[in-house]
């Protein structure tokens, strides 16, 4: 470990998805942390030594950082050494980003910085949000120097050091994958890598804070453009009565092509959101990541118009049937396999919209969320477990490749129809 934060402290805001295990991390290297989130709900069950979301490993890590006396969590930040900033970063009706969460962050850590602190803003942001949060600290804190105002020698250091893990494999990612950290100077981006590297086995790799979130945003933007394809291939495939899965499937023999699997369109707080402000910020040299964001964004668009044509096949096929008999029955909820996070997640707004088009006929089944129901957006989401749901269903939704969808196939019963958007049960 570097000498350097050796009886230090490390104040995490935000313990979501990337705070509370980046934290942890840390906190397992004998580092004093303090967890802060807005939720009472979150900051008790963390400081129960458990856990709020669903991560491989990490509810073990969380128990131990806790009961070791090396992590806790609180509503308020406290004076500390280093300010690790991980809030949402969404982004408004039109596109925009929203970075009301990282101001408010930078507010109420402003009171408590000292010269020599170091913060670091590690959500995904527009080219430009880690600037803006030293202006915004520079304004509550006229006492201090910060980098844009006094470069090397500013009181205090601000860098930017984006997230780049999968969900599910958060705690192992964290540790093993390369870093790509910014500073505002060379000075800050030095000492956020000395700070990461009490952890981090893969290379921390120092740029500047523009070229850093340029970098995470590209990523994902690379990632969304390629769903794109696939999720387009898929259009084209139903359109001329062609498996997608089989084309897919073919087209990847050759050896330079290595095309994704379409679905339902694309969720997530990253690939879902980030493209956005690329074209946000360059909306007429974006046009390819525009499109691609609008082809994966119309995609839900169509599972629901695939959907009304399965009840209307039902209908043909019994003419004396009520459309308001059909029971719909739409398996998985989470933007991605194996994991109980819903942001942005196509899924969720599929199931919402159907039950508008057809109220008391539609379920899911979500097998990593707990309950009978889930309220999204005033919309509440009847949940039922896997066994048995099939039965009863006039319809089958599969919109998510869960592990338990994968390897227990259901049997297609007379009459059935079935809307895969994952390509495991056609």
């Amino acid at each position: 470990m570097s000498s350097r934060y050796i009886n230090k402290t490390i104040c995490v805001v935000g313990l979501g998805y990337i705070g509370l295990p980046t934290a942890t991390a840390f906190a397992s290297r004998r580092i004093r942390v303090l967890g802060v989130d807005v939720s009472q709900r979150v900051v008790d069950t963390v400081n129960q030594g458990r856990i709020h979301i669903i991560e491989p490993d990490l509810d073990m890590l969380v128990q131990s950082a806790v009961s070791s006396g090396y992590l806790r969590a609180s509503l308020k930040p406290e004076v500390s050494d280093v300010y690790l900033i991980a809030v949402p970063t969404p982004f408004k009706d039109d596109h925009q980003p929203d970075l009301s969460y990282i101001e408010s962050a930078a507010k109420s850590i402003a009171p408590l910085l000292k010269s020599g602190d170091l913060v670091i803003l590690e959500s995904t942001s527009p080219v430009g949000a880690t600037e803006q949060l030293a202006a915004w600290l520079a304004g509550f804190r006229s006492d201090l120097s910060f980098p844009h105002q006094r470069g090397e020698d500013s009181d205090v250091m601000v860098a930017h050091c984006p997230e780049r893990v999968l969900p599910g494999k958060v705690v192992r990612e964290l540790v093993e994958n390369d870093r790509i950290i910014g500073g505002i100077t060379p000075r800050c981006a030095e000492a956020a890598q000395a700070l990461y590297k009490v952890f981090v086995t893969g290379s921390c790799v120092l740029t500047n804070a523009r070229t850093a979130e340029m970098c995470k945003l590209t990523e994902n933007a690379f990632r969304d453009v390629n769903i794109a394809f696939a999720n387009e291939l898929s259009l084209i495939c139903d359109r001329m009565g062609i498996s997608v899965w089989e084309l897919i499937r073919l087209a990847n023999l050759h050896p330079r092509v290595n095309i994704l699997q379409p679905g339902p369109g694309v969720g997530g707080h990253c690939i879902a959101v980030d493209p956005w402000f690329l074209v946000s910020s360059a909306p007429e040299q974006a046009r390819l990541i525009r499109t691609a964001r609008e082809v994966n964004d119309s995609k839900p668009e169509w599972v629901i118009a695939k959907v009304e044509s399965a009840i209307g096949q039902i209908l043909k096929d019994h003419p004396g049937r009520e459309a308001s008999s059909i029971r719909i029955v739409c398996f998985g909820l989470s933007f991605k396999p194996d994991i109980d996070d819903i942001r942005e997640s196509p899924a969720v707004g599929i199931v919402r919209a159907l039950i508008t088009r057809y109220p008391e006929q539609v379920v899911a089944v979500e097998p990593n969320l707990e309950g009978e129901s889930l309220c999204v957006k005033g919309t509440t989401i009847p949940l039922l477990p896997y066994a048995g749901a099939t039965a009863s269903a006039d319809v089958m939704v599969l919109l998510v490749d869960h592990k338990e969808f994968r390897t227990n196939v259901p049997a297609l019963q007379r009459g059935q129809r079935v809307v895969d958007t994952r390509g495991i049960w056609i």
